[in-house]
């Protein structure tokens, strides 16, 4: 229980493993719970699977086990008991050894049981000389002696199919009702003999099937025998999941029952998908192999809209939080440095030939960009909506010595609603102030207005170009600019823009390596 697997397949047949193999393939955590009872088990060979004709049933199981391992996917023995679905929409499988495994999905892949009817011998000799299918089994008795026990209303039609595989077909009339007229002439027309009466015993000599004897003592010479099984879901998983099986109805005669689903395997229960005879009674090895390839990938597309839907919410949270001064906070407190400690490379690139004057230094976290302005003469105002992060500010400035710490004037603000003087500064520097597309937009045309005539605007970002490029940089392209944008917001009346660029510079990744990452520069001089 202390892992949660994103699926939990609950049977390792061919609908199950090939579930797994795509799941496993997309990258999802993946355990295959299999009890070790396959269906076809009696079959000695697979067929009508293309690439793998003729194929026995075992050595197709281990292939698919070996390939679903190899791409991470886990396998345990057992048999599930019970399953259950929690509050929180995770399902709870519990073994029938009392382990209980944990999971974001389920795939029912339990199979069908063939529920034969009920004649003394029939039964050992399923999936030998007894068959039902003649496209899994015909070729293999072809010309040989095959009767066909009827049990249902589709036996001669069963008896006609099978006839294209040998000359040589009885018709067991199991239950002696009378055949009406146009299916005795069916018969007759195809030179299908029929016998008439119950059928109490298959005749074994050795370890042959040699024929039925009837109630009356008579004995017919075969070698194989036809059989039109119940088909019945194995469905005490589903069942304590709360999904019910259904009748599945066939020309007017039930032949057996399956779990519903959608074609994409999903049932009526949120999260439980089904595949294979579990759904589809007809579904032959390679039929439930594909259901099993398109359940996967349902599931997988499933889990994606989940965690892209958590992810948006995610996102809108940081988006609505991460501006807040409980968030600045949070960072500033975890660290006793965040910034590196050196001025912002383009303030040192665009104010070292300004003449000093006045200058506000918006967001000035631990106060680099102000002590390197102060340093150089200006009279600084320092904003910052962190307490910690101008504290720590206050503190550079003094080891920078009283004359500089005497030119700055630190100010606990968040600018948002903080009322600035228009017109009051010679140099407005804004550094990496990401915030949400209005909000941002409201916020620089108010530091536009703070500019004195003649002042410069520096107005610097992350560019969006980074998010192509930038392995493990904050992915916000919503509060991402370039600078042409900020640029077109000013009026060129007003305004003499001097730089409006991408501009590179060198960074270490979070591994260590040397990239070239690029800065959104706004240079604008207001207009005397």
């Amino acid at each position: 229980m202390e892992r949660t697997y994103d699926v939990i397949v609950v049977g390792g047949g061919a609908a199950g493993l090939s579930g797994a193999l795509a799941l496993a393939r997309a990258r999802r955590s993946v355990l295959v719970v299999d009890d070790g009872r396959p269906r076809n088990a009696p079959a000695s060979h697979v067929h009508n699977y293309l690439g793998r004709e003729g194929t026995p049933p075992a050595e197709l199981l281990a292939a698919g086990r070996a390939e679903i391992a190899a791409y991470g996917a886990e396998i345990t023995g057992g048999r599930v008991a019970n399953a259950a679905r929690e509050d929180d929409g995770r399902f709870v499988v519990t073994l029938d050894d009392g382990r209980a495994l944990r999971a974001r999905r389920l795939l029912l892949a339990t199979g069908l049981a063939d529920e034969l009817p009920d004649v003394p011998g029939l039964a050992g000799r399923w999936g030998r000389d007894v068959l039902h299918c003649p496209y899994c089994h015909g070729w293999e008795v072809r010309d040989r002696r095959i009767g066909v026990l009827a049990t249902g209303p589709h036996a001669v039609e069963q008896a006609c199919l099978w006839r294209q595989w040998t000359e040589n077909v009885v018709f067991l009339n199991h239950h002696a009702a009378p055949l009406p007229a146009d299916d005795a002439e069916r018969l007759a027309a195809r030179r299908i003999a029929v016998a008439d009466g119950q059928v109490a015993e298959v005749e074994v000599t050795g370890d042959t099937l040699t024929g039925v004897r009837l109630a009356s003592g008579d004995v017919i010479g075969l070698d194989v025998v036809v059989v039109a099984p119940r088909f019945t879901a194995r469905a005490d998983v589903a069942r304590s999941l709360g999904l019910t099986p259904v009748e599945v109805e066939k020309n007017g005669h039930m032949v057996g029952s399956r779990i519903p689903a959608e074609p994409t395997g999903a049932t009526a229960v949120p999260g439980v998908y089904v595949a294979g005879n579990t759904a589809d009674l007809m579904a032959q090895v390679i039929t439930a192999g594909a259901a099993g390839l398109t359940t996967g990938a349902a599931i997988n597309m499933d889990l994606v809209a989940e965690e892209t839907a958590e992810a948006v919410g995610a996102y809108r949270l940081a988006m609505g939080t991460m501006f807040e001064e409980a968030a600045w906070e949070e960072r500033y407190q975890s660290r006793p440095a965040v910034w590196s400690g050196r001025p912002n490379a383009q303030l040192v690139a665009e104010a070292a030939d300004l003449p000093p004057g006045r200058a506000l230094d918006v967001g000035s976290g631990e106060g680099a960009d102000a002590v390197w302005l102060a340093g150089r003469g200006w009279r600084v105002t320092g904003t910052d909506i962190s307490a910690t992060a101008l504290k720590r500010a206050a503190g550079h400035a003094s080891d920078a010595g009283p004359e500089v710490a005497a030119r700055i004037e630190w100010v606990h603000a968040d600018l948002r609603d903080h009322p600035l003087p228009e017109g009051a500064y010679d140099l407005v520097s804004a550094h990496y102030m990401h915030l949400p597309v209005e909000t941002r937009r409201a916020l620089y045309a108010r530091l536009a207005a703070a500019v004195a005539p003649g002042g410069v605007l520096l107005i610097v970002g992350h560019h969006p170009l980074d998010l192509l490029t930038v392995a493990h940089r904050q992915h916000l392209p919503q509060a991402m600019f370039t600078a042409e944008e900020v640029a077109a917001s000013l009026d060129p009346a007003d305004w003499e823009v001097t730089a409006a660029e991408a501009r590179p510079r060198t960074a270490t990744d979070p591994e260590g390596h040397e990239i070239t990452i690029r800065d959104a520069v706004l240079v604008a001089r207001r207009r005397a």
